[in-house]
């Protein structure tokens, strides 16, 4: 006890005067700026914006809306853009997903079309464009008729390739988002 006392004291009597604050806080802004950017708190790493995709949903039709549950069925009408290479993808898979203002009523829909291989175009053609329709019969996940309001709905497109396990996404498109009013 008495060896450990002896060390404290003079290191006491030193940062209780002046010049020892002065040292101390200096020895202190050193640390601060010696320690490296990537000891610091970690930060998120900005990128440019991701560029689009190109696999796109050119255009999306829904029709009829508003919409009557009692007039039958609503249709989905996309125009998909492929890439100018497929790389192995052999389906193309368009799906929407709609939901009530609640959440408490959502249909999911989706549907496959098998894609023959492409040649690459080299002269600047326009890469090939596959229509694709899906069809809402007013039905919600519980197969009870939707109850009137605005519901949302977002439309998507993948590109898939045949894995080990099955389907792999190869490629994804951005997705287009709307609302219809159904009555």
């Amino acid at each position: 006890m008495t060896i450990c006392r002896s060390l404290i004291t003079p290191c006491s009597e030193f940062f209780g005067s002046r010049s020892g604050r002065v040292a101390w806080m200096l020895f202190c802004a050193a640390l601060l700026l010696w320690t490296p950017p990537v000891a610091s708190a970690k930060s998120k790493r900005h990128h440019g914006p991701r560029p689009e995709p190109e696999l796109k949903i050119l255009d999306l039709k829904v029709s009829p809306n508003p919409y009557t549950i009692s007039s039958g069925s609503l249709q989905f009408s996309a125009l998909v853009q492929l890439p100018k290479e497929l790389n192995g993808a052999t389906l193309l898979e368009v799906s929407s997903f709609i939901t009530s203002p609640s959440q408490n009523s959502l249909r999911f829909l989706t549907t496959r079309k098998p894609l023959e291989p492409h040649a690459a175009s080299t002269d600047g053609a326009a890469p090939p464009q596959i229509s694709v329709a899906l069809t809402w019969d007013g039905l919600d996940q519980k197969k009870v008729a939707s109850g009137a309001g605005l519901y949302h709905f977002e439309v998507r497109a993948k590109l898939l390739a045949n894995g080990e396990k099955g389907p792999r996404t190869q490629m994804v498109a951005w997705p287009k988002r709307g609302t219809i009013e159904v009555k």
